[in-house]
This record gives structure tokens, sequence and C-alpha cells, in this order.
């Protein structure tokens, strides 16, 4: 978000900047001026979403394009189930959009604040063996390159380009406008429940294979999973949503309240931080309902926080995992923030934490007010001994050098990079340290 005085921060807090300039394109046209204009004052340009990547891979020295207003249904084929969006449009306002021709998107993170180009550039998924990342459901897009001209990418034009473009990192152009392949709509019934973690991780293999969707948190200090199985249902379905009250007091007052005043008094007495996470297992509980996929797949999150995620090859979960936990307790750290558990096809994006290999995702968190850099960085280094890959819009410290190592076509991401903006006019000091300058 830009705040007044001009400069913009990230919802983590941990990424600012004061650009030399902000605009609001409305239209592909306005962010072609907008480019073309930078490109002639000889300031590099950048897009903007919502801010939820906790890295600078949006951050903008120069013009900064908020595309917040380029934002809507551009189009729909409802024979082919699939849809046009407007890159700024946000993963919360799709469903709304959808809803009058009976689709959905087939897989949503477990938040929705971002925009739709945001979430693909940076490799945002969710969770379900047989569903990959947000990037794997696009079939095309439209985007501005440096040259001001327009790039358009789909099954007629340029298709060998899709797998670079569906996931750029913001590196190769301005997105205006991305299609989407949708399913009909659908509901998920949803099982929520305080589980053995070591039963959990006996059985792991099983539950992700049965599971259309599974996940599971682990709060440090523990011997709790909290485990979440969705399963697929048609639209007609029987819906029994979680009563506005049980919502309320679960998501909000539990969920949110509760765990930002738990999280204030864990940072100013860590001490407590076992007990609280003890606690908090026990209040948040079980739950079984079912409601529209959407409602299902995304929770609010008002906890400021932190975040580094790596992508295992899922074979290697278990052991990562494990030696995380027992890292934790060497070191004697307090952590009050729980660790997430969540599972991906494998895909053919050339930059996709998921490409070539079927993937586990291991990410850990710390309250905002909090320095994570001990705690993650000793994470990392677990991660990297597993062949993890780093989420591009969660905090790692890699470069390029070590990151060509993990990427078979990460050779030819940079060289269309050098083919659509050998001048680096959408560069910024993380694309520079991520991909070469």
């Amino acid at each position: 978000m830009t705040r007044p005085g001009g400069t913009w921060q990230n919802w983590g807090r941990s990424e600012s900047v004061r650009p030399r300039r902000v605009e609001f394109p409305r239209s592909t046209e306005a962010v072609r001026r907008a480019v073309s204009a930078a490109s002639a004052q000889g300031i590099p340009v950048k897009a903007v979403g919502a801010g939820h990547s906790f890295t600078g891979i949006a951050v903008a020295p120069g013009a900064l394009l908020d595309l917040t207003d380029l934002s809507g249904l551009v189009d729909v084929d409802v024979e082919r189930s699939r849809v046009t969006l407007r890159a700024g449009t946000r993963l919360h306002e799709i469903p709304a959009l959808l809803a009058p021709y009976g689709l959905a998107m087939e897989n949503l993170g477990d938040i929705d604040r971002q925009s739709i180009s945001g979430a693909i550039s940076t490799g945002t998924h969710g969770t379900g063996a047989r569903f990959g990342g947000i990037a794997t459901q696009v079939l095309g897009a439209t985007l501005v390159t440096a040259s001001g001209d327009l790039l358009v990418v789909n099954e007629d034009e340029n298709a060998e380009l899709i797998p670079a473009v569906a996931l750029g990192l913001g590196a190769l152009g301005i997105l205006v406008e991305v299609t989407i392949q949708c399913v009909p709509a659908f509901v998920l019934h949803a099982v929520e429940q305080s589980e053995d973690l070591i039963a959990v991780l006996d059985g792991l293999d099983d539950r992700v294979a049965a599971a259309d969707h599974f996940e599971f948190y682990w709060f440090p200090h523990t011997d709790r999973a909290m485990t979440k199985t969705n399963t697929r249902l048609p639209e007609s379905a029987p819906r029994h949503p979680l009563p506005t009250l049980g919502k309320w007091v679960d998501d909000t007052l539990v969920g949110n309240g509760l765990h930002q005043v738990a999280c204030t008094v864990a940072k100013t007495i860590p001490a407590t931080i076992p007990g609280i996470n003890r606690l908090s297992v026990k209040m948040w509980g079980n739950r079984e309902f079912t409601d529209a996929s959407h409602r299902v797949f995304a929770t609010e999150r008002s906890v400021r926080f932190r975040e580094m995620e790596y992508a295992l090859p899922v074979e290697n979960v278990r052991p990562a995992f494990e030696a995380m936990r027992a890292l934790v307790d060497e070191r004697g750290w307090r952590i009050s923030f729980p660790v997430e558990v969540r599972f991906a096809a494998g895909d053919d994006r050339w930059l996709s934490t998921a490409h070539g290999r079927e993937s586990a995702y291991i990410a850990v968190h710390r309250y905002w007010r909090e320095d994570p850099t001990e705690y993650f960085e000793a994470v990392e280094q677990i991660m990297l001994g597993f062949d993890g890959r780093p989420h591009w819009g969660k905090m790692h410290t890699l470069d390029a050098a070590i990151l060509r190592e993990r990427y078979p076509r990460f050779d030819d991401f940079t060289a269309l990079r050098e083919r659509l903006d050998p001048g680096r006019l959408f560069a910024n000091p993380y694309l520079d340290r991520v991909l070469g300058g």
C-alpha cells in the first residue's frame, strides 16, 4: 500500500520504498503510456498489486504502477470455462465475477487479498496433491513490454511462452490481462481437527493421496497437528456453512483477536510461548462444515507476520520437517506462529517451485514485530539440504548462482528476459539478486 507522503510498504512491513512517481492506470493504454514515459526518462517501472509478498519483488524505486483500478472481467467463454481478467483484479473479487456463469477457480491459497497478476507472478499456491499452483491455471496473458508494445501469449500466439509468462516474477513486462481456465462451481466439505503429530506424520502419504486438499499446521512446543481436509463436491450438494456466530468466534475472536494478544504477550515474555501454543491448540479445536469453495479455501489474516516457505520434493517433506522441529528444540527458540505444511502437483512453469516434481511446502512464520533472521536462515539451510526451492514472494537469501542450479529452465527464462527487457526497465534490487543483473 502507498501511504501519505508517497512511501509504499508491503503488508508484512518487511519492504518499503519511496518511488519517484506513483500512477494508477485504469486501462491497458494507460499502462503503455506509463511504461513509455519511464523508458524515456531512464527510470525503472514496476507494477504492484496488494503488497502481500514478503520479498522485495514488487519494490518500485522509480515509477510505481498501482493496478488497483485495472480490475474486472474482460471476457468469458462459458463453453470452455475460461475467463479473462484485468491484472489488478483481487482474488477475493473473482468469485462474484464468476458466479453468474456457474464457474470457480480450480484451487486457491489460504489468503485471497492478492491481485491475480501478483498471485501468479510469485507462484502463489494452495494445497492438494493433484492440483498445481494458481499459475498452472493460466492459459494466456497480455503484457506491456519494455518497448511499450503489447505481447499477447495464448494458445494461438506465442504459445511456447505460456510457461514463462504465467510465472514471470514481474521481470518480463507489466501484465495487463490474464486468461484463466476455470471449473464448474463446486463446494468443499471441510474437516478441521487436532490430532497427534506423530500419527499424522506416520500416515502422511496416505492422507495426502486420499484427500482432494490436505494440509496441517504444527504449533512449536506442542505434540499436536491441526489438520485440514477438504473434499470437493458438486455445487448442488447440501451446504452446512459455519454458523455466523461460531465462525466469528473461531476466525475473528480466536484466530485473529486472541492470536494478536498472544503474539504481543509472547514478544514481551517469550517464556509464555509454549503455554500459549498449547492453549491455542485447544481453543482452535475441531469443526466440520460445507460451503462454497472460495469460502473454505481462504481465511482472514489480520495478525501481521513475516513468512518464509520452501518447496521440497514430496518424499523429503517428513525428514525436512523433523529436522526443523529438532532445530527449534536444540536452539531453545520460542516460536509463537505455527508451521504450515502443504502439497502440490508438479507442473511445467519454468520458474514454478513445483517445476517437474510433485512437491510439498513447509512455511515458517514470525510475528512482524519480531526479528525472523536467525530462525529463517537456520531453517533455510535445512530446506536447502533437502533440495528446497524458495517461494518467490516469501523471505529467503538465495541468489541467481544458487537458483540456477535448482531450476532446469532458469537460463531459458533469463534469455527471454534479455530479449524482452534488455535495458532492465522492470528490474529492481530483488530481481537483480535472484535473476542476475
